[in-house]
């Protein structure tokens, strides 16, 4: 039973570091890369729907991403999309819709770093919760006597390294991305 809640809350820390993964994934670098525009929703016939089910989108050099839609009408529409977009970005529209990064600025760069370490703190919230509520259950467990007060705190310290371990995770992932930033 205490092994199940510990293996729950493993694959649980687990998504919650593949979640902070997505969330880096939208903060922007000096490269061009598609997951930029991940977030972006493109008005397609009355609903809102992912960039990526209305059109390819690759990276055509370093600084500039090709977007390539399905169908030559979502042209505008996918312009419109991006420009509207918190991203900062001005499509150049043709046939296919090029996206130029600009350089970033130091400003920029500081920015993106904010940015980055709010999706960390996210992440360490997230399994800080997940500890508090596996031990809630522990708790009741030892409640309802189903394990022994040994059996509890030895769960506890488990519990406790393996937040330590997700929470070192966290941070090591941050301190690349911070290092992918500032590179220049």
């Amino acid at each position: 039973m205490i092994n199940d809640l510990k293996k729950d809350s493993e694959e649980r820390m687990q998504k919650s570091l593949d979640s902070l993964e997505q969330g880096f994934a939208k903060v922007r670098t000096g490269r061009a890369h598609p997951s930029i525009l991940n977030g972006v929703m493109v008005s397609y016939y009355g609903s809102d729907v992912p960039l990526n089910q209305v059109a390819n989108v690759g990276v055509e050099d370093s600084r500039t991403l090709l977007v390539q839609p399905f169908e030559r009408t979502m042209v505008s529409a996918i312009d419109k999309a991006i420009r509207e977009s918190d991203l900062g970005l001005n499509p150049i529209s043709a046939d296919a819709i090029r996206v130029p990064l600009p350089a970033l600025t130091e400003e920029t760069r500081k920015n993106m770093q904010k940015v980055a370490r709010t999706e960390a703190e996210n992440a360490k919230v997230a399994i800080r919760n997940i500890r508090r509520d596996v031990l809630g259950d522990i708790k009741s467990l030892l409640k309802d006597k189903e394990i022994s007060e040994d059996d509890e705190r030895r769960a506890g310290e488990d519990i406790q390294k393996i937040t330590d371990k997700h929470i070192a995770e966290v941070d090591k992932r941050l301190a690349a991305k911070e290092a992918e930033l500032l590179k220049v």
